[in-house]
Parts: structure tokens; sequence; C-alpha cells
């Protein structure tokens, strides 16, 4: 290229800048985007690898290694014609920049510039890179390539609480953060998952298990049943559930290392919904007690770990206002390791 000024009189021509995204499968590009590659004069690249190329070369598009200078750039376009760039991974900014300045100096005619996406990311897509970057961490970070799923159990506990603490703080950034907690306890024992050498599994065997399940529970949204309120859905939920499970006692499946009041709860529920007739061990006792309160405020419809947190907030309160150090959130501490 050289970098010669275009003449004033002549059609400064037009740049598209064409971006695309690295998660979506090379060579899937917009309509518009095939349409400008076709009409376009010359198309540049900086990055000879660009996942793009080949794809590109294949379907007869005659892509130079490049990265001009923006004065370059409007050399090429001059007398009317139209040049693409094909968008590295960091969107060339010493390329736009170039060209803004250019534009701020009033002194050269401008060609036409347009941003083109050539690819979206879908929802979700995110998820990938998530996936990319746990992978490495798996392979190069001497803590994280030791765990196992035993070791990593107890932060799965914690950061699940850390997440319905921000649920009741109505805390929306913490709750935001506390997800990408919980999500990367899903990807990390996913990825642990691959390398056991006799039944291994992947994040996509977790994703298409989850998926199947849902849709399969839901006959009201995916089939043909009907569901208008919230107690048909639960009932579809449940005979779903059932015919799956096929358990032998509605106890079945309740995990017994959950808190007490959760279990017991629980326990109360699955005997209510089954339409059994239990009545609840006389024992004597502070537990006997707790069991009969949590079996109540579940026939009541209140949680019963709920109820507590909430008194027990209300008790903390209570005491740092007498330590005089208040009555917000204490300080956080307890955890020594985080992942």
């Amino acid at each position: 290229m050289n970098a010669t000024s275009p003449a004033p009189d002549t059609d400064p021509g037009r740049v598209v800048l064409l971006t695309t995204s690295h998660r979506v499968a090379p060579g899937l590009l917009s309509w518009p985007a095939w349409q400008a590659l076709r009409a376009a004069d010359r198309v540049l690249c900086a990055d000879g690898a660009h996942p793009q190329l080949p794809y590109l070369r294949d379907a007869g598009i005659a892509v130079e290694e490049a990265a001009p200078s923006a004065q370059e750039l409007l050399d090429a376009c001059a007398g009317g014609r139209t040049v693409v760039v094909v968008a590295t991974g960091e969107g060339e900014p010493a390329l736009t920049d170039g060209l803004a300045r250019l534009a701020g100096s009033g002194r050269v005619r401008m060609p036409e510039l347009e941003l083109l996406p050539a690819s979206y990311d879908l929802p979700g897509a995110r998820l990938l890179d998530l996936v990319q970057v746990m992978d490495r961490i798996r392979a190069e970070c001497p803590w994280s390539s030791r765990q196992t799923h035993k070791g990593l159990a107890k932060y799965g506990i914690e950061e699940a609480y850390e997440l319905v603490e921000a649920i009741e703080d109505g805390d929306r950034e913490e709750l935001r953060e506390e997800l990408g907690d919980v999500l990367l306890q899903v990807v990390f024992h996913a990825r642990i998952a691959e390398e056991h050498p006799q039944a291994p599994f992947s994040i996509d065997d977790v994703a298409a298990g989850i998926v199947a399940k849902l849709v399969h529970r839901h006959p009201h949204v995916f089939g043909d049943a009907t569901a208008t309120t919230p107690e048909e859905v639960k009932e579809h939920w449940l005979r779903t559930k059932a015919a799956e499970k096929r358990r032998a006692s509605v106890t079945d499946g309740i995990p017994l290392h959950q808190p007490s009041l959760a279990l017991a709860a629980k326990l109360a529920a699955r005997v209510r919904t089954a339409g059994l007739d239990v009545p609840l061990p006389g024992g004597e006792g502070i537990g006997y007690e707790l069991l009969a309160l949590a079996a109540r405020a579940e026939a009541e419809g209140v949680e019963a770990e709920a109820a507590v947190r909430a008194a027990a907030r209300a008790y903390r309160n209570a005491i740092r206002e007498t330590e005089g150090t208040g009555a917000g959130r204490p300080p956080a501490g307890g955890m020594t390791e985080e992942v």
C-alpha cells in the first residue's frame, strides 16, 4: 500500500469492519456479512490464524494478510473502493483509533465507515468461555489440578449458603457474584469428572441430563398436557418424578445430611403430599419439639430454615447494637480458603 493521500475530488470509498464471535462455529456468518465480503474490492485481515479465514477462502473470498495503518486504509479505499477488514479478537483498536484521529483532524475526506457484526453470541455463549478457562486452570494451576469431588464438597455447601444470604439481603451485585461462584462449582466438578477412568462425563453430559429432565417434567410446556396454576404444575412435576424414580418409600432420595430443620420439613412434606397418616414420634426432648415445629411450619407454608435465619439475624443485630458495633452486615470472615 502506498502512503499517498486521496485527491480531494475522488470518492473516498467505504471501510467495513467485520466482527465475529469466537463462540460461534467459524463460517456461520450473517447474510449481510457474506454480501459485504463478496462485493468488496479487497478483504484484509491482520491475523493469519484467524479461524474464519479457511472458510472465507473455501467460499472463494480472497483474503490478504495485512495490518494497514489508518492512512493506508484510506488510500486503499480511494476512488470509491470498498475494503472489508476482518477484525481480530481484539477488535482492531489501533486501526479504529487512527481512523478517529484522522476524522477529527478535518484535513482528509473520510470514507464511509461501517461496523458490521458478522456473527453474534447466542444467550449462554459466555459459558463456553468458562469451560475453556476451567480446562486451563485444571491443567496448569497447582491447587486446582489436585482437587477432587470430595475435597471440593465443602465449598459447594459454603457457596450455596452465601447465595441464600445474598438473596435474603436483596443485594443484586452480591447475588450475581454468588451465582457465579455456584456455577463455578458445577463446572469444576464436571471437569474433574472427565478424568474418571471408568465412568467419565463432561459438562455437556450434565447439561444434557438436566435439559432432558426439565422437558420431561414440563409436559404442559413441551407436550400436550395443560396446567394453568402453580398447583397443577407441581402435580405434573411430582407425577413424572415418581414415575422416573420408582421409589419404594416416600423418604427415598431425601439427603439426611442437609440442615436438620430442612430435613424435618422435607419429611413432613413428603408425608403430606403422599396422603399418608404418620403421627410424629412422641419422644421427649428439644429435638422432638423442633421436629414438631418444623412439621407445623411446613403445613403452614413457612420455610423453617428461612424463618429461623430471619430470627437469628434479628438476634445478631440486637447483639451488635448492644455492643455498639451497629446492626449492619458483619465483616466477612470464616473462610480461610476460597476457590
